[in-house]
């Protein structure tokens, strides 16, 4: 299933060549509640592909990044497709250094499927830009403590 998976490789893109699907360049912050930067933050991403299926086996669409010095993180990847009751979403881990770790999804806005999603939340939508390679999104992730 699409379940976490450890040990990913650390990577700022899980594109790899030849792969099917609409380019996204997502990015964003992880934040405190008072608006710092939180460096240092281990980010660990994993999705479906392009026609919904996730690697079980191995670590295609799966890998890991920290975030800089000002809370930034990057990550090349493909929009992921949608699967038998779910709609299109990016799994994430966000774990500050010595915190407590915040496993969400991040979802795409205008998809007809995310209203029959169960566990689909609107405060979780990316903001999605049309790029010339793509799309571009952006999400910052705010934190206690």
């Amino acid at each position: 299933g699409p379940y976490f998976k450890p040990g990913s490789p650390m990577r700022t893109s899980l594109v790899e060549p030849g792969m099917a699907g609409t380019r996204l360049a997502l990015s964003g912050r992880v934040l405190s509640r008072d608006c710092r930067p939180i460096a240092g933050a281990r980010l660990d991403f994993w999705q479906a592909d392009a026609s919904g299926s996730y690697d079980n086996a191995g670590y295609r669409l799966r890998g890991n990044q920290t975030t800089r010095s000002d809370g930034r993180y990057a990550l090349d990847t493909v929009v992921p497709g949608e699967y038998p009751g779910r709609t299109e979403h990016i799994h994430v881990k966000v774990q500050p250094a010595g915190g407590g770790t915040l496993t969400t999804q991040l979802y795409f806005p205008g998809v007809g499927r995310n209203q029959q999603d169960s566990i689909f939340d609107p405060r979780l939508l990316l903001t999605v830009e049309v790029a010339a390679s793509g799309l571009t999104a952006t999400y910052d992730f705010v934190l206690n403590g």
